[in-house]
């Protein structure tokens, strides 16, 4: 091998470089220079400036599917016993993630500009809805909770669309604040990013959506953190929401009582935490790789809310283990992707709402399975990308089209994307084949006879 009678860093970077283009020397070297090999080519493969759009292109994809599987086997009984079609819920569920493609589609093509002049639309838009929500009468209580307006053949849940309202309302409003420079003094830090913000918790919470509520909260702070505020502001202002929080729960008995359940693993007559014990029976069920795709016995009504709140506990039952590695996997990926995006960028629009949507997303999954795996109070929000819901959908793959835009909008990514649309496969097929529409024309044109 060329390169054995060089020193010990030279041989190294040598012998990277030939087992990266061989794979009959990458088999025959050793395990240690085979892992540096292989930590080289990820690191190159996640250094890519397209990396972070197909990872969330990706991940997105494979949610939805798997997602629209679990749909499919974890409602099929509660549609029996409603005497509804067993596919009711799964068409349902198609239909939201059809239309949810095609707001995916159309946010990750909509141009920066137009974007932010649709902020205050959205916002506001939003606003009326939640307030027609609180109207006695317009707003439909479905679970307990008034959050719901009835168009007919369909509902709409307007707390779902507010988490989009922030991420780019709030978005807009610190980027113009970084551009005037004035976000390191604390009051145009905090007014009007948080009475804004508690403007919409308010009108959640008159509809008891205490999940939602948390949601935003997490979202808020993830904005504090990236704008960079300071330590004790940040502080005090946690401070503030723990204790409003707890207010919260300390005043409604049921949401009490939920407290109680986290890490119960076995009946207690005192404590009503049937919901969370199936839920760990289910993945104590399910074992390393499940008792098979539809072959779950928690969803014939052990388990409630199967298919929304608890479907990744069934999920745990019928694809096991690997199954619920393979979704945290996919969301980590989706965490990472949208980290990536938010931290590329010198645009602070593109910063900002980056990561208050990667926020969203992944602060949504973690107190969903962590309300599923008893870690956490049971707080009725779903997965995203995953659970059934209409409402939830089209706002997730809403925020996902935002990083999907934001991953094509950065300088490497559109120098990548022109580079691959020039020099396509395709094209070149196209041009060998098909002859030029210049030369068609002139080939068509007949030739003047000189006088």
């Amino acid at each position: 091998m060329a390169g054995q009678g060089t020193a010990g860093p030279e041989r190294s970077s040598s012998k990277f470089q030939v087992i990266s283009a061989s794979t009959a020397t990458f088999k025959a070297a050793d395990p240690v220079t085979r892992l540096r090999a292989f930590r080289g080519r990820v690191r190159y493969l996640l250094d890519r400036p397209l990396t972070p759009y197909y990872l969330i292109l990706g991940a997105v994809l494979l949610l939805l599917v798997l997602g629209l599987g679990m749909v499919f086997s974890s409602s099929q009984i509660l549609a029996k016993r409603w005497e509804l079609p067993m596919t009711f819920f799964f068409r349902k569920q198609l239909i939201a993630v059809l239309l949810g493609l095609g707001l995916m589609v159309l946010f990750a093509r909509t141009p920066l500009r137009l974007m932010r002049a649709m902020v205050y639309p959205v916002l506001f838009g939003v606003l009326g809805a939640l307030v027609l929500v609180a109207v006695p009468g317009i707003g439909t209580n479905v679970g307990g909770n008034q959050n719901w307006l009835d168009l007919g053949s369909f509902q709409i849940q307007p707390s779902e669309f507010a988490k989009l309202a922030l991420v780019l309302w709030a978005a807009d409003l610190l980027a113009r604040k970084q551009k005037t420079r004035t976000l390191d003094q604390w009051k145009h830090l905090l007014v009007p990013l948080v009475p804004g913000t508690l403007l919409l918790v308010l009108l959640i919470m008159i509809g008891g959506d205490m999940g939602t509520t948390m949601i935003l909260i997490a979202m808020l702070f993830g904005l504090l953190w990236l704008v960079g505020a300071p330590l004790r502001l940040f502080a005090a202002t946690m401070g503030i929401a723990v204790v409003a929080c707890t207010a919260l729960i300390i005043t409604v008995p049921h949401r009490l009582d939920r407290l109680a359940c986290i890490g119960v693993t076995k009946p207690d007559p005192n404590v009503n935490c049937f919901q969370a014990l199936h839920g760990l029976y289910a993945f104590a069920a399910g074992g390393p790789f499940g008792s098979g795709f539809g072959a779950g016995v928690e969803k014939w009504g052990q388990l409630p809310e199967a298919h929304t709140d608890f479907i990744f506990a069934a999920l745990g039952e019928e694809l096991g283990l690997v199954g619920t590695l393979s979704v945290l996997g996919l969301f980590a990926a989706l965490g990472y992707a949208g980290i990536r995006v938010a931290s590329s960028t010198k645009d602070p629009f593109v910063r900002y709402a980056a990561g208050a949507a990667t926020t969203w997303i992944m602060a949504q999954a973690m107190v969903n399975l962590g309300s599923a795996l008893g870690l956490l109070p049971i707080a009725g929000v779903p997965l995203p990308l995953f659970s059934y819901g209409g409402s939830a959908m089209l706002s997730a793959m809403s925020a996902v089209g935002v990083l999907l835009c934001f991953a094509r909008s950065s300088p490497g990514a559109k120098a990548a994307l022109a580079a691959r649309s020039s020099n396509s496969r395709f094209r070149s097929v196209l041009i060998r084949v098909l002859p030029r529409r210049t030369t068609a024309r002139q080939a068509a044109k007949p030739k003047r006879r000189e006088r």
